[in-house]
């Protein structure tokens, strides 16, 4: 798209050079592909007639040409420079994305080196116990409640930058999103959860935070980045599909740096 921009541009920088008029004093005009004003004429090449030819200059109105040529370079000009801004900006895209993965997880970059956050393993955690949740898996055959957990307190991935930019390359086409979780003794808790006794549903509860997406690539690839400058706490970034519990999870910690 960006090459047939600048095609469509170079054509039109060319009609511009070679499709002038040149403005008669009575309202006519030649169209012309260049013209000379020499002494007391104007020579000029007649696209019509792909011939020179001359006029006496009294007969040309030469500040109506010489303006609707300036203005037309003009315009050609700030229709190039923002062609040229927007494809420096298509460039800059194109690197950013080529330093992320093309495997489905999360990254974020530190200068032009893509790290990555590892997925976390979470428990269910129900009265019947805890249960290591499986992407994917069918939902557990229980009634009443319960939590999805991550073990540890605290993540062992630490950001200082209450506004981390942070990449989510999809393996589904899911939902996804940054949420706050709770530090609950040796746990966090991701979401609570309730098991429906009949449909056998599951109702997901998480605390999600407002984010910016931006859609890098047209298959699976986003940045994501929060609204707001996060408090201190601990927050993962989730993919999952509502009611499935199947909630795939990269947890990290924000501690501002002082």
């Amino acid at each position: 798209m960006r090459k047939i921009l600048w095609a469509l541009l170079a054509l039109a920088v060319t009609g511009w050079a070679a499709n002038l008029k040149l403005y008669l004093k009575d309202g006519s005009y030649h169209i012309v592909r260049e013209y000379q004003v020499q002494s007391d004429r104007v020579r000029y090449y007649s696209v019509e007639r792909s011939d020179w030819e001359e006029i006496p200059l009294d007969l040309v109105d030469l500040k109506k040409t010489e303006t609707e040529e300036a203005d037309r370079k003009t315009e050609l000009e700030k229709e190039a420079k923002i062609l040229s801004e927007e494809d420096r900006v298509e460039r800059e895209l194109q690197k950013e994305i080529m330093r992320i993965p093309q495997d489905p997880g999360v990254y974020w970059l530190d200068g032009n080196q893509a790290k990555v956050i590892k997925a976390a393993e979470s428990t269910v955690h129900t009265n019947k116990g805890r249960s290591i949740l499986k992407t994917l898996a069918p939902v557990p055959v229980v009634t009443g409640k319960g939590t999805l957990e991550l073990s540890n307190p605290h993540s062992m991935n630490v950001f200082t930058n209450p506004e981390q930019e942070l990449y989510i390359q999809l393996s589904a086409r899911e939902r996804f999103g940054i949420a706050k979780l709770t530090p609950k003794g040796m746990v966090r808790i991701v979401e609570n959860l309730t098991f429906m006794p009949v449909t056998k549903e599951v109702v997901e509860e998480a605390q999600f935070v407002e984010i910016f997406q931006k859609q890098l690539t047209e298959d699976s690839l986003y940045k994501i980045w929060p609204k707001e400058p996060l408090p201190a706490g601990e927050y993962a970034v989730v993919q999952f599909t509502t009611g499935k519990l199947n909630m795939q999870i990269w947890d990290f910690a924000v501690k501002p740096g002082k």
